[in-house]
């Protein structure tokens, strides 16, 4: 989500429709719940003792109990987010309105629907999540491009995970036609060895 890809991508294929990735603007509304919870954290800190004891505890060590599905959360870790929930308003609030986000991405199986619920939640948002709704505001076209076709890069972020893995694994190649042929014989394509 930089406007250099962009650019980039309309200069060389003019045509092409440009999605951006759900999990991309899912990190973005993550990253601010997050900064949420340690800012909660930190005030939780400079309270008296009972009350700090109390939120802090709360928050402290829960940001994937916070930020992870709640549908996938384990029982031990819906008591923490129940606690949390209890302990600090603020982000009790800000955890529904993220998983309401999932759910919009989850759900809609048409561009309308999916177009007209992303623009409630951003309505409803806007007062705690003010950086992550002037971003997806700022690429609202993109981002509603997924209810239409359903794209992401996962993909593409599989294949570049798996040519990190043989870069590391290798420490290093001599030219780039030795990368290409362990690259290619990992995904068992049939390689012309004769260059």
């Amino acid at each position: 989500m930089t406007g250099n890809y962009k650019y980039l991508v309309e200069k060389i294929c003019p045509n092409a429709s440009i999605t951006v990735d759900r999990f991309h603007v899912t990190k973005i509304v993550h990253e601010e719940l997050n900064r949420a919870r340690i800012a909660e954290k930190k005030i939780a800190s400079e309270l008296k003792a009972p009350e700090r004891e109390k939120v802090f505890k709360s928050l402290k060590g829960n940001k994937f109990t916070i930020l992870k599905a709640e549908n996938k959360l384990t029982e031990k870790q819906k008591d923490k987010l129940d606690k949390i929930r209890e302990a600090s308003p603020l982000i009790a609030i800000m955890h529904s309105l993220k998983e309401d986000f999932h759910n919009i991405f989850e759900s809609n199986k048409d561009l309308g629907t999916g177009i007209l619920e992303l623009i409630d939640w951003l309505k409803k948002a806007a007062p705690y999540y003010q950086k992550s709704v002037q971003t997806i505001k700022r690429w609202f076209g993109e981002v509603v491009g997924y209810f239409e076709r359903k794209t992401t890069n996962g993909i593409v972020e599989g294949i570049n995970n798996k040519l990190k893995l043989i870069k590391r694994s290798r420490f290093g190649f001599r030219n780039f036609y030795n990368f290409e042929i362990i690259a290619l014989l990992s995904w068992h394509y049939s390689i012309n060895l004769a260059r």
